[in-house]
């Protein structure tokens, strides 16, 4: 018997601080046209020091989870590129945090902006199993740039997290486990040597990401034929996006494996089908594997037409490389299930920095990633501190000492 598993519903956490594109283009120079209508980047989130890949991704579950679901969850798989230890997994502070029973198997996964996809696969296969028993699976992706004060990819930088709750009770969409393409391959073109570097080759990292989509889509198409001779085989389609332009091109390609499309052609279909999923990506940045997640509600909370029982196409990449290409059925109750969530809210609601206040986080942060003893100062950007975090009841990293890391509630 064929089980259907699936996304419940979504948890965001897109930081508590923004620096729009126009305040950092007038000071670097650099045309904003060009970010924010080809690059399709018009804002960034923005952690304060005392924000890590941890807190990050427990306040994207806490803002998620029902006590029932905490009680259910069986499975706990935290993706990032930004650990805190290099051998204590963040998901062993997530699990703690959001108060997982100890009937819960945890880990952390890492490969690029690949991880959180790796999690869902495992999740949805232990889902389908008899293993699960009914329990749930709880994948969160978290994932903050490294300080790129000046750098030409500054622009594309960001921080955010996203919960994703999985089960045999599917509310907003239900993958299609008998067709998924994948492919991978051993590449160097982004990768983070230390925990203060973040480098590579930009120009390879694009030309792997477009071979990985050509492959995985072409895998899947051997599974799943009709795409081939269906135009509208997927109703809507969800990149991987770096930043938000990357949809444009990663679209593109996937016509032309289909047919050969006329440059009006392509462009009207992305404004169609792809498009409406960058609404929340082009005001929260870079947010690395949690991209693929962003763009599902931004789709299926943003786009009118979006309706029961249509198929999305879904692209996952991650340097190094893998890609994946799978696919979706929307639910009845995925767009109140969407709304819910309000990620437009909390992105209205953080606070506009300037860019003094920008470049100060970075640099505290940067100064600290590997400190001994590091105790954030609250009190230099006190007004960011009392009016995001005083009494939300958010996880904030309090100090280090000796190594140690002691978290707290706001």
């Amino acid at each position: 018997m064929t089980v259907a598993v699936g996304i419940e519903k979504i948890g965001a956490y897109p930081t508590t601080g923004v620096l729009d594109m126009s305040t950092l283009c007038e000071a670097r120079g650099v045309d904003v046209s060009e970010v924010r209508d080809k690059l399709l980047v018009h804002q960034r989130g923005v952690n304060p020091p005392w924000e890590d890949a941890v807190t990050m991704a427990v306040n994207a579950g806490a803002s998620l989870l029902s006590e029932t679901d905490r009680e259910a969850i069986g499975l706990l798989i935290v993706a990032s590129e930004s650990a805190v230890d290099q051998e204590k997994p963040l998901s062993s502070w997530v699990h703690n945090y959001l108060g997982l029973t100890a009937r819960c198997r945890n880990f952390e996964i890492k490969h690029a902006c690949y991880g959180a996809t790796g999690g869902l696969q495992l999740a949805l296969s232990w889902l389908a199993s008899a293993h699960a028993r009914g329990r749930k699976a709880l994948i969160i992706s978290t994932d903050q740039s490294l300080i790129a004060l000046g750098q030409p990819y500054e622009p594309v930088t960001g921080a955010g997290a996203v919960a994703v709750l999985l089960s045999d009770a599917p509310r907003m969409i239900e993958y299609e486990l008998d067709r998924c393409g994948y492919y991978s391959a051993d590449v160097s073109d982004v990768f983070r040597p230390t925990p203060r570097v973040e480098t590579g080759n930009s120009e390879s990292s694009l030309f792997s990401y477009l071979e990985a989509l050509e492959e995985a889509f072409d895998h899947y198409a051997e599974q799943a034929p009709d795409v081939l001779a269906e135009a509208g085989y997927f109703d809507w389609c969800v990149y991987h996006m770096p930043f938000a332009g990357m949809a444009r091109r990663a679209h593109r390609t996937v016509l032309r494996r289909v047919r050969k499309y006329s440059s009006a052609e392509i462009a009207e279909d992305y404004d169609r089908r792809v498009h409406p999923s960058t609404r929340f990506a082009v005001q929260m940045g870079g947010v690395y594997g949690a991209s693929t997640f962003v763009g599902l509600l931004g789709l299926i909370d943003g786009a009118p037409a979006v309706q029961a029982n249509q198929r999305i196409g879904i692209f996952a990449y991650g340097s190094g490389l893998c890609g994946e290409f799978q696919s979706a059925m929307i639910l009845p109750a995925a767009r109140a299930v969407a709304a819910e969530t309000d990620l437009q809210a909390q992105l209205d609601a953080r606070r506009s920095l300037t860019l003094d206040e920008y470049e100060a986080a970075e640099r505290e942060r940067d100064a600290n990633i590997m400190a001994r003893d590091f105790a954030p100062d609250r009190l230099a950007a006190d007004a960011w501190y009392i009016g995001q975090y005083e009494g939300r009841k958010r996880l904030i990293l309090e100090e280090v000492q000796d190594y140690y890391r002691h978290y707290a509630w706001s």
